[in-house]
Parts: structure tokens; sequence; C-alpha cells
């Protein structure tokens, strides 16, 4: 379809990649109407929307801007696909709000592909590594931490859970894995990720502590190796309708984010003879830089507890866990939601004039007036 010819406020945006990006964001023209008044003329082509108003339809529908201007809509498989361990009733029981948050996952796969050249910049790619899923977890746990180059002592090493999420999330870029982080203001979901084949990520929801951040990214890291798409909610009943290979996927995310992040046999070996009480899950898990409940889900699977205890301390904690909402600084804010990997790049593309303001406030995810203030903010934190 030819695009729209319009007055100089105007954009000459593809009228067919409206209609595409709404239905896709599964919005009825009359409750795109709600905030665009003009969109049926839109997808008519009879007008197009301002730039502030095509800016303000990209966030609507989690549709990149670099979108609406191509000649046809993207031949892109639709993101319910991916996830094969979800039967298409659960994938529709999603919430809205997550369903969008997926699609704008999607949209920053795009934005890593443009920028990329569609070339993923890792050198490995830990999706590369095949494991049966009636294999030992335990083994998976241990060559997959051997693959990400993060021995144990290493992780001992860590100061604090804060510096233990950000070389984490370092660790996962470095095997081919962009971590993106988003306030999903849903307590019943941890996290997701979109398998794909080059530019694999993981989301994670950025108003839950900073160590169930840490647990949801190996949770979702499992789902990516099996080459499937994943959402980490809180009740996991669905399992049991699920087909018996697909069950066994979910059964070993649920188990692996725990072999690896505290093995068992170290486990044991740093416990002693500690008892297994509150007080020393507090220690061990300083030690870990994970959660008191990974450990005493530890204490649980070897019978030195009783369920009773393990759910009465956990509710406790999660009662005490400190919210990481979307408060504080906004330009703070968008370097812990983007990453300093993905930044980089998208200002490499800048500097080098691939791409110019406008585009690179796309990629950032903000306005192009407040680049010039996100730039100095960047460099004074990086440099220091």
């Amino acid at each position: 379809m030819p695009k729209v010819h319009t007055p100089e406020d105007s954009l000459p945006i593809t009228p067919s990649v409206v209609a595409w990006a709404r239905e896709r964001a599964q919005y009825s023209i009359e409750e795109a109407q709600q905030q665009f008044k003009k969109i049926a003329e839109w997808e008519s082509g009879s007008s197009s929307p301002s730039y502030p108003q095509l800016e303000q339809m990209s966030d609507k529908f989690k549709c990149p801007i670099a979108v609406f201007f191509f000649p046809e809509p993207p031949d892109v498989e639709p993101i319910e696909k991916s996830f094969r361990t979800l039967t298409k009733l659960e994938f529709d029981q999603i919430p809205r709000e997550i369903r969008v948050l997926l699609r704008k996952g999607r949209a920053m796969q795009l934005n890593l592909a443009e920028l990329n050249g569609g070339t993923n910049p890792a050198i490995r790619m830990i999706t590369h590594l095949e494991f049966e899923v009636d294999g030992s977890i335990e083994e998976m746990a241990a060559k997959v931490r051997e693959y990400m180059r993060v021995p144990l002592d290493q992780q001992f090493q860590w100061p604090s859970i804060e510096i233990a999420l950000e070389n984490w999330r370092e660790a996962f870029a470095s095997a081919g894995i962009f971590v993106f982080k988003e306030p999903f203001y849903m307590d019943e979901y941890s996290g997701f990720c979109l398998f794909d084949e080059t530019f694999p990520i993981i989301y994670v929801n950025n108003s839950t502590t900073k160590t169930k951040q840490i647990f949801t990214l190996f949770h979702e890291l499992a789902h990516l190796i099996f080459h499937t798409s994943g959402v980490d909610a809180l009740d996991d009943s669905y399992i049991d309708t699920l087909p018996e290979n697909s069950q066994k996927i979910e059964i070993i995310c649920n188990r692996f984010a725990g072999k690896l992040l505290v093995p068992d046999d170290s486990f044991d070996e740093v416990r002693g003879n500690l008892p297994p009480d509150r007080e020393t899950a507090s220690i061990l898990s300083n030690r870990y830089n994970v959660s008191r409940e990974v450990i005493y889900r530890k204490f649980l699977d070897r019978d030195l507890i009783s369920m009773k205890e393990y759910e009465k301390a956990a509710d406790i904690w999660k009662r005490q866990g400190k919210r990481e909402g979307k408060g504080g600084n906004y330009y703070y804010n968008q370097m812990a939601y983007l990453g300093h990997r993905y930044i980089n790049i998208a200002f490499k593309q800048y500097y080098q004039n691939k791409i110019d303001k406008v585009q690179l406030a796309e990629y950032l995810n903000m306005k192009p007036k407040n680049v010039n203030t996100f730039e100095e903010t960047y460099a004074r934190v990086t440099s220091g």
C-alpha cells in the first residue's frame, strides 16, 4: 500500500501497518479511538499522525516507531507461538498488562537486530547448549555455570546482592542473552523470556527484590536453553495440564535456578554443622547472594524442616521484602531497565553517525529532548 502524503506536521506512515500494530496489541478500533480519535483515518490513509502522536502510538502498541514507515506489515511470528510450554488457553489467560510487556520485549528484539546488523555481538551463544529433558539437572547446572565462566568462588567474592545482579546480567550478555528490567506492578509475575535464534532476551520484574530477580534470570535461562519462551508466574498449577514433555521443561526450570546458584555439594560443605534454621538461612543467603527462601528450600528438600515451617518463613520474608518500584531518578531508572550493554551499542551507532538523535531516542525508549541529559548522566556514572 502506498504511504500517505500529508501536510508538513504529519508523517508518511503506512496505513496497513497502523492497523497491524493495533490488532497485534489486541485493541479494537473503538478502544484505540479513546486515545487516538483519528486512528480510523490513519488506517484508511485519509490522514496521518503527527510525530508526537506517533510516539504515543508506538508506546501504546509497543511497536518501534520505525516499523510504522515499513512499506507493509512485518512478517513476525505471533508471540504466543514461541511459548511451547503454554497451551493457548493458558497464554490467553495472561493479563493484558503482561502481554503488553511481551510485545515490548519483541520490540526490543527488533531493536537489537537493527542495532547489530542482525548478528548477536556475543562470541558465544549459551542457547547452543543441548540437554535432554530427562537428563540430570545437577549436570545441566554445572555445565551452564562452566559455560558462563563464573566459578563459585567468584560468586562468593561479590560484596553485595546489587553487584551480584549486575555481574550475572553481564555474564548473560556475554553468553548472548540481553537482560532488560521493567516494573511489572504485578507480584504474580516475576519475569519472562522470549526465545529467538539470534536475540533471545529476558525481562525481570524490577518491582521484586534483587534476590528474586537473580533467581528469575536462571528460571528463564532454562526456558531459553530448551528453545522456548516462558513466563515466570507465582501460580504454577497449570503445569499439570501440559503435555508430558512440556511438564518436564517447566519442572526443570523451577529446579534449575536453585541447583546452579547453590550447588548441592557446595551447600553441604559450606553449611557444615550449622542448624537448619532461619539464622543459618540468613548467613548462607549472604554467602551465595541468594534469597533466604532458596536456602530454606534446600533444607526442605533434605527433610531438615517441615513444609509448615518453610511456608511460614517464606511468608514472613516475602512481607519483609523491599519493593524496587519505579521511584527515583528517571535517568538512573532507564540505565537499570536497559542495561549497560544495550545502551553502549545504541550510543556507538549514534557516535558513528549510523543513526540520528531521534532514532537514538527511540532505541533508548525516551523522548529526543531527554537524550542529552541522559547521555551526560550515563557518561558520569560509567566513568566514575
